[in-house]
């Protein structure tokens, strides 16, 4: 049978398994929309902003391990949705775009509506194309899955000129794909994997860091039998939340800018680091001239340019973290028994003392609500088994620190691009992947209000996500910075003529409450999950000088914290490393 181009991009996405489009119709994408409606596969969600498109199939694909998938117009809808196609980019997020474009023959005049769709994204996918022949069509699409999905995952935008979509042609959509040129490799080398299990054998002061590719690469279960198996201490980067359990003693917490003390001064005097699925990110290493300078370092990952990308490598395992761990894990009895548990019990002491630092500490309130306490209780309410949006700030931070994840993808946040408006849509895919689960944005005023606007979808939708908003009336980690590295001068940080948020909620016909007071926290969040079916927008106005401990200052090694002040203001030097 025949069909139009347009009917040959939807029946592409059934056929693909996609349950989910987000998008906002244009002119150069109308004929795909047509074809939509006249079908009942694939159900399209209709945001508010192209950028909500984005972050909610980016929540999607993070909650779910598929792939988003997103349908914008051309010009103006691309340029919107590059915000978060780059996000998607730097945390290495499946999502498949499909942009619609002027057609071919216009194409270079500056037509209405006219972008450079290609052009503009190259620098923040993992790939792109621009069909110009419908014959071409179905197999670009199985190809943009594809790529999207296998080896490091990413963005991938099919932009698809107009006069394409209108084009007849006979419809066959591969089972499946292969590229000469893109040929992922999923085995370690087996040299490499009993090199590296000695090394770690030998370890007198090891460290295991895990990063978001152990989520992405469904790897929790084997890093966690690994962990297990040797009794090394684990820790996880903000992106590997949850890709070992927090509850569990080996774990010894976040690492990084605001890590905890011990995963930072672990890692800083370890002798031998497997690093698996991270990518050494300033926000982990600091300055590296001064990062684990006596560690010998195995790396695993499954991008081979990520390997001594910043640090030197002494074993390098290119592959899928799940194969390659669960390699390790069969080789570890017959390499023969570990000959350094006693210098492993003498490093477990040595980060008792670290951990009894408590850096994580905050000073109580009676009379201010302070953002820390309401994440411990947004926890405790939720038995620590929500699915947890958040935009980017303090509260993104808080969150990471006290709601402790104990399963893999539940802490959905943008790390790498650290983008404001994300929580919201996000959460939105989220629950759309998840329609029973429950789900809560953790945000601030100066973020939520980038993205408000999808509480419309949340409303068309009955999306019930529970919406906390951690008000300080600054832009928190902005205001902080300031107070410590520019005089206390708060230039434009200060969120004058902020919203009525119980209001605004109300206005989209949504629930708003406003909480003043801390003994009315816990009451609040409690009646908050109790109403299943509604979204309910929390406004909690919080402490306004509360500050992210510990902190890594720029330029500094991850050794080096600012822990928080004792009440007196002076920060002892058992306490501070600087």
């Amino acid at each position: 049978m025949e069909i139009s181009g347009a009917e040959i991009v939807v029946q592409s996405l059934a056929d693909e398994g996609v349950e989910h489009v987000f998008g906002y119709p244009g002119g150069a994408a109308l004929h795909i929309y047509d074809a939509l409606y006249r079908q009942d596969r694939v159900k399209h969600i209709l945001v508010r902003h192209e950028q909500g498109a984005t972050h909610a199939a980016d929540g999607y694909a993070r909650a779910t391990g598929k792939a988003g998938v997103v349908l914008v117009t051309s010009g103006p809808g691309v340029t919107n949705a590059v915000t978060g196609i780059a996000t998607a980019y730097m945390d290495s997020i499946p999502m498949v775009i499909i942009a619609g474009q002027v057609p071919t023959h216009l194409i270079g005049d500056d037509a209405f509506q006219e972008v450079d769709t290609v052009g503009v994204t190259r620098p923040c996918v993992k790939h792109n194309f621009l069909v110009k022949d419908v014959h071409q069509l179905a197999e670009t699409i199985k190809k943009a899955f594809y790529i999207s999905l296998t080896g490091r995952p990413g963005p991938v935008v099919v932009d698809v000129p107009k006069d394409v979509t209108a084009d007849i042609c006979a419809y066959h959509y591969p089972a499946e794909v292969s590229m000469r040129s893109y040929a992922p490799v999923k085995r370690g080398n087996k040299k490499q994997i009993k090199r590296a299990v000695d090394l770690l054998a030998q370890a007198q002061r090891p460290i295991i860091y895990s990063g978001g590719g152990v989520i992405l690469g469904d790897a929790e279960k084997e890093l966690t039998s690994l962990v297990q198996a040797l009794e090394y201490p684990c820790t996880n980067t903000l992106m590997g939340l949850g890709g070992f359990p927090a509850d569990d003693p080996l774990f010894i917490g976040m690492l990084g800018m605001h890590g905890t003390y011990e995963s930072n001064m672990a890692m800083h005097d370890c002798d031998v680091m497997l690093a698996v699925g991270a990518r050494f990110d300033d926000r982990v290493t600091g300055d590296l001239k001064k990062f684990s300078p006596g560690a010998r370092i195995i790396q695993i990952d499954t991008d081979p340019t990520s390997i001594g990308k910043n640090v030197q490598v002494e074993v390098p395992i290119v592959g899928e973290a799940k194969v390659i761990l669960a390699d390790m894990i069969k080789i570890i009895p017959e390499r023969g028994q570990r000959s350094n548990n006693k210098a492993v019990s003498s490093w477990w002491e040595q980060i008792q003392e670290w951990q009894n630092i408590r850096s994580f500490d905050y000073d109580k309130s009676d009379t201010l609500i302070k953002p820390q306490y309401v994440i411990e209780k947004l926890h405790e309410v939720t038995n620590g088994d929500a699915f947890v949006t958040s935009d980017v700030g303090q509260h993104q931070m808080w969150a990471a620190q006290f709601y402790r994840f104990n399963k893999p993808r539940r802490w959905i946040n943008s790390g790498g691009l650290g983008t404001m408006g994300f929580g919201l849509p996000a959460a939105m895919g989220v629950q759309m992947a998840h329609p029973e689960a429950t789900v809560a944005c953790v945000t601030g005023e100066a973020s939520v209000i980038m993205c408000i606007q999808e509480l419309s979808t949340c409303k068309q939708y009955d999306l019930p996500i529970k919406v906390i908003n951690l008000n300080n009336r600054y832009m928190g980690m902005v205001r902080q910075w300031q107070e410590f590295f520019y005089d206390r001068r708060y230039s434009h940080s200060y969120m004058d003529a902020l919203p009525d948020f119980v209001k605004l909620a109300e206005s989209f016909g949504h629930t708003g409450l406003r909480v003043e007071n801390p003994s009315d926290v816990e009451d609040a969040l409690r009646e908050m999950f109790s109403r299943k079916d509604d979204l309910v927008f929390m406004d909690f106005l919080t402490d306004q000088t509360e500050n992210v401990y510990p902190m890594i200052a720029a330029g500094a090694g991850h050794n080096e914290m600012h822990l928080k002040p004792s009440t007196d203001g002076t920060t002892p030097e058992t306490r501070e490393v600087a």
